[in-house]
């Protein structure tokens, strides 16, 4: 007799889409660095030994790293060289959470918009005559933070 389990966990099977200006340009496999820290500035204070205060300083976000299979348009390799070309065209970036339930009118279950974001870093497939390895396009995005909904 299989057991089974009355609480499921809805992000087992997620998936999600990115959107950039608010159109969904290629289906990434991966999407990794979405993290803030904030700083802690230490000040002790004269007379007081026994602790030092904590106090928050500056926020920074990490770049966030895309990463997908090789597809025909060239958009995303053309946002990142322009770059290059000095023209810094800020997108608005959000990776979007989606319930994966075999449906196709899933419904998102999280959203994080990225403010300012543009490419800073494009990494193109690796070749190998030996291998059977999918070709991959790893796109890295700065921005300036994010919220999440």
């Amino acid at each position: 007799m299989a057991v089974q389990y009355s609480v499921a966990d809805p992000f087992f099977n997620a998936k999600f889409w990115v959107e950039i200006a608010g159109i969904t340009t290629a289906f990434f496999a991966e999407c990794s660095g979405l993290s803030a820290e904030t700083e802690v500035l230490e000040y002790p204070e004269g007379g007081l030994n026994e602790y030092v205060h904590k106090l928050p300083g500056r926020t920074k976000f990490s770049n966030v790293t895309l990463k997908r299979g090789w597809v025909e348009t060239d958009d995303l390799w053309n946002w990142y060289s322009s770059v290059i070309a000095g023209q810094i065209q800020t997108k608005a970036v959000s990776i979007i959470l989606y319930e994966n339930k075999g449906q196709s009118t899933a419904q998102p279950k999280a959203r994080w918009d990225l403010e300012q974001a543009y490419p800073v870093k494009w990494q193109g497939p690796e070749f190998r005559a030996d291998a059977n390895s999918v070709a991959v396009e790893t796109l890295e995005i700065a921005h300036s933070g994010f919220s999440r909904q």
